[in-house]
């Protein structure tokens, strides 16, 4: 639905949106710039960076092209309370995940995050936070090797 006043103007949020894809997409790109790119098959520092940066700029433009071509809608009031919520789980999990190992990090980052969504329910959360700990735990410490510790102990 237009609004009144709308003729000529697109959609913003998609605008806004597709523009900070673009942005953070070439910033991840100029950053790893040093870094050596490789070939699928032996794949270096840079590979894995540049292609998820490639593929964020190329969203970026789909959801730009299709703001171009929507109809105009406001911009809605700005919801802060997910945004903090989910910038203070993800710092103590990097504040965490050092000294307190990495499970409990997990289970901070999992647990503060999920109050970011109101319909969200607590026995959801349970098992979503076992599961992805333990996959994580597996994957990165043991199967990557990551050098983190598991337990703060």
């Amino acid at each position: 639905m237009r609004a009144a006043g709308a003729e000529g103007r697109r959609d913003l949020p998609d605008l806004l949106a597709g523009v900070l894809m673009i942005a953070i997409g070439a910033i991840g790109l100029w950053a790893g710039r040093s870094l050596a790119f490789g070939t699928p098959a032996m794949m270096g520092p840079g590979f894995l960076p540049g292609v998820m940066c490639a593929l964020l700029i190329a969203i970026g433009g789909f959801v730009l092209v299709k703001g171009l071509a929507k109809p105009a809608e406001r911009l809605g009031l700005v919801n802060l309370r997910p945004l903090a919520i989910l910038v203070l789980a993800i710092a103590g999990f990097a504040y965490a995940a050092e000294t307190l190992g990495f499970v409990v990090a997990t289970v901070w980052l999992l647990v503060v995050g999920s109050l970011a969504d109101q319909e969200s329910r607590w026995k959801e959360i349970a098992l979503s936070t076992a599961i992805l700990t333990s996959i994580g735990a597996l994957v990165f410490i043991e199967g990557l090797g990551v050098q983190m510790p598991i337990w703060p102990f």
